[in-house]
């Protein structure tokens, strides 16, 4: 029997996890409606939960933070000063959500104060200590957090990331052994240093691009005029950062210390411009000194590439825990809450992957947009699951290479910098979020000026973020600071964030793999008479 092609597997991979996902979702938990009463008491703070039929639990903190670090809706009581005397709150339309992801269990509760829905989010490393921590939950964590589902939940969660650790166990030797190959064979480095400027050029085109559909969808679908938001648990970035910080940050980390600490830390930045150097090096020195270091990286290029090969043909186990996970994972109702912003996200980010890019790739590259696509096909559907763009590259340079007969020397210059530092989705995303907090805030669309702005600075931290962990997260918070909107506006959509995630990252793998194709075909005659 003929195996079946890769993409297939990962394709039936994704139905499949899909169908076991919503199988395992144990799905938002409605709860009974209660009254808190909180007071003063000796030692600090008193709080009485009171149902119906007269049950109550009473509980005791010893200060304000904790008494707010467990009931986050009692913070506006003290907005005056101190309690005088006792005051009651009603809480109506109790929902819960258990996630149980094997390092850590999160609770997200959702409730109507005073007819406004509020969300809070409660983590902790474990069951146990989520219920240490917040003693208000003992009861519904073990009644509903210890089932079949979380069991489900947390093993596929567990086998996803033994994957994503395997690609990313090979992602840096790969980068290494082919941005050095793929240098040196260049021959000479005026033409990497053309290669170099038409790569960053294509990355802030598309960028630009991206954020562009992005502000003209929302605008038109205008997702936050008339929203009902639920209220934020928290703040996802301090915001302490800005855009000239996070460039000064990047430079920094271009220039590496100590390259041997930046290969064990995975500091892309820094391996890839010391690979940069190293790479061009060899080509100046040139003589017996180069061949001799371009066969050995190139004999290291061999042999992680057959690594990579033996560890993507793991990708459909990969792929189905991931999507397990993910399905599993989600609460139903914060979908509804949120519908109209999640189809602006995924109807920009559709239009810049179905129209623009393939445009890009039809009349710049001269390909065909759908033998590309079924070409990157594998890359694309395991990004879409991983959420990882880092992760997935030695998938997408195994297909750029392998399936779309692009050079190496293109490829693994173009892929890692653009997992680096190239964000169509993200920068997309980023821009359409902040408008739909801005029109859910003011109830009317955000004024021009403040648009440009948020798309200058959404293109300009995307491209400055690379090297900052989290860089979705501080980027949102520089565009939301940019435009004086609050940071804690971020919490109101943290709960959809893992599927945007997902669509997002899948765009800015397809927008790397087409700068691939176009720089291909724009690298000069001399390079193309090499090619693969």
């Amino acid at each position: 029997m003929k195996k079946i092609p890769l993409h297939y597997q990962i394709l039936i991979a994704l139905i499949v996890g899909t169908f076991l996902g919503f199988l395992f979702n144990p799905g938002e938990i409605t709860l009974a409606d209660l009254s808190l009463t909180v007071s003063r008491s000796e030692t600090g703070y008193r709080v009485i939960e009171k149902y119906a039929g007269d049950q109550q639990k009473d509980y005791q903190f010893k200060d304000r933070k904790e008494l707010v670090a467990n009931y986050p809706e009692l913070a506006k009581l003290f907005a005056m000063g101190e309690l005088e005397k006792p005051v009651t709150v009603e809480v109506n339309q109790r929902s819960i959500h258990i996630v149980d992801s094997v390092k850590k269990v999160t609770l997200t509760y959702t409730r109507s104060i005073d007819e406004k829905m509020v969300v809070t989010s409660y983590s902790a490393s474990s069951g146990e200590e989520l219920v240490k921590k917040y003693p208000q939950w003992e009861t519904d964590y073990f009644l509903f957090g210890t089932g079949l589902s979380q069991k489900v939940m947390a093993i596929s969660k567990w086998l996803g990331d033994l994957f994503l650790r395997l690609l990313k166990m090979v992602t840096i030797p790969l980068i290494v052994t082919s941005l050095i190959t793929g240098i040196a064979s260049l021959g000479n480095a005026t033409r990497f240093g053309a290669m170099f400027s038409k790569t960053l050029l294509y990355y802030l085109f598309t960028s630009l691009l991206a954020i562009s559909t992005g502000i003209l969808v929302v605008n038109l679908i205008r997702p936050g005029i008339g929203a009902e938001l639920p209220g934020g648990s928290g703040v996802l970035s301090s915001g302490r950062e800005s855009v000239g910080s996070i460039f000064l940050d990047m430079i920094d980390r271009l220039i590496p210390t100590n390259i041997i600490h930046s290969l064990g830390a995975g500091e892309f930045l820094s391996i890839i411009s010391f690979s940069m150097l190293a790479g061009i090096f060899i080509i100046l020195v040139g003589g017996k000194h180069a061949k001799v270091l371009t066969d050995f990286f190139q004999a290291g290029f061999e042999v992680m590439m057959r690594m990579t090969m033996f560890v993507i043909s793991l990708a459909p186990i990969g792929v189905t825990a991931f999507m397990i996970y993910a399905v599993s994972s989600q609460g139903i109702e914060i979908f509804k809450t949120l519908g109209w912003y999640m189809i602006t996200v995924s109807l920009a980010l559709l239009i810049h992957a179905v129209v623009i890019l393939p445009c890009l790739l039809k009349f710049v590259a001269g390909r065909s947009p759908v033998k590309f696509a079924h070409a990157m096909s594998p890359a694309l559907m395991t990004a879409f699951s991983t959420a990882s763009s880092n992760g997935t590259l030695p998938l997408t340079m195994t297909c750029v290479e392998e399936n779309a007969k692009v050079s190496n020397e293109v490829s693994s210059f173009v892929l890692p910098l653009g997992a680096t530092i190239n964000m169509d989705g993200t920068a997309l995303y980023e821009a359409v979020a902040v408008l739909f907090i801005a029109q859910a805030y003011t109830g009317v669309v955000m004024p021009l000026p403040d648009q440009i702005l948020v798309a200058v600075t959404a293109l300009l931290a995307s491209i400055g973020a690379a090297g900052i962990p989290h860089a979705g997260l501080v980027m949102m918070a520089i565009v939301l600071q940019a435009v004086g909107l609050p940071l804690e506006a971020q919490g109101v959509i943290i709960a959809v964030d893992r599927v945007l995630d997902m669509c997002r990252t899948s765009v800015n793998v397809w927008s790397d793999s087409c700068g691939c194709a176009i720089i291909e075909r724009y690298r000069g005659p001399a390079a193309s008479s090499n090619s693969a």
